[in-house]
C-alpha cells in the first residue's frame, strides 16, 4: 500500500470508450481488470474517479457542427478543439462509471465536461472556455487540504484525458507518475509523443 500521500485518480473508466462503445479507445477494456484489483486491494488511502458527463448537445459533438464529422478539427473559443462522436450523455448507460469496478472505494467521483460549452479533459481543470480562460475543478484544493503529494494517473484516453490530466497536476504542484498500462489511447499513433508530452511535463512514466 502507498502512503497517505498518495492518490489514485481514475480517468473516464466509462462503457463508451470501450470496444464498441460511442468513442472507443484502443484496446480499453484491457485495463479494467487491472484498475477493478486496484480498487479492490485498497492499495490507494484515496481514490478519485472523473466521469465524462456531457449535455446532449454538448459543443464538442460533431453533430452539434453542420457538416462536420468526427475527429475533425474545428476553433472553438479561440483553440483547437477536436470534435467527438456523441459520447458519455448524461443519464445514458454509456456514461456510467464501468460496472466490472467496485467504486464503494472511491473517495470522490468528479463529474466533468457538463458545461455545454466548453470540454473538459483534465480532471484539474476545464478546457479553454469562451472567457479565455480554464477554469479550475477544485479537484487540486481537494487533494491539497488531504495531504495529497504525489498523483498516480490511470484510465482513458492515454493521449487525452490522462494526458491533460497528468500535466495539470505537474502544475497544481503534485508529484505525478502515469500508469502506462493501465491507460489505452484513442489511437496508439500518438503514443511517442504522449510520452514525450508527459517527460516534458516531468512526470513519471510506471511501465
Amino acid at each position: 500500500m502507498y502512503g497517505n500521500d498518495t492518490a489514485l485518480l481514475v480517468i473516464d473508466l466509462q462503457p463508451d470508450f470501450m470496444p464498441g462503445g460511442a468513442l472507443p479507445c484502443h484496446q480499453g477494456d484491457a485495463i479494467v481488470p487491472g484498475i477493478a484489483a486496484l480498487l479492490a486491494r485498497r492499495h490507494y488511502a484515496t481514490v478519485v474517479a472523473t466521469q465524462d458527463w456531457h449535455p446532449a448537445d454538448h459543443a464538442s459533438f460533431a453533430s452539434q457542427h453542420g457538416g462536420r464529422r468526427p475527429f475533425e478539427s474545428i476553433r472553438l473559443h479561440g483553440h483547437a478543439q477536436t470534435l467527438w462522436p456523441d459520447h458519455c450523455v448524461q443519464g445514458s448507460a454509456g456514461a456510467a462509471l464501468h460496472p466490472q469496478v467496485d467504486w464503494n472505494n472511491a473517495d470522490l467521483i468528479l463529474r466533468k465536461g457538463t458545461d455545454r460549452q466548453v470540454d473538459s479533459y483534465s480532471a484539474f481543470r476545464e478546457n479553454h472556455g469562451p472567457r479565455g480562460d480554464r477554469p479550475a475543478t477544485g479537484l487540486a484544493g481537494w487533494l491539497h487540504e488531504r495531504g495529497i503529494a504525489e498523483v498516480h494517473v490511470c484510465g482513458l484516453a492515454r493521449d487525452y484525458c490522462v494526458l491533460w490530466s497528468a500535466q495539470d497536476a505537474a502544475i497544481s504542484g503534485f508529484r505525478v507518475r502515469v500508469l502506462w498500462e493501465l491507460t489505452r489511447p484513442v489511437s496508439p499513433d500518438g503514443d511517442e509523443a504522449t510520452r514525450i508530452a508527459l517527460i516534458e511535463g516531468g512526470i513519471d512514466i510506471a511501465a
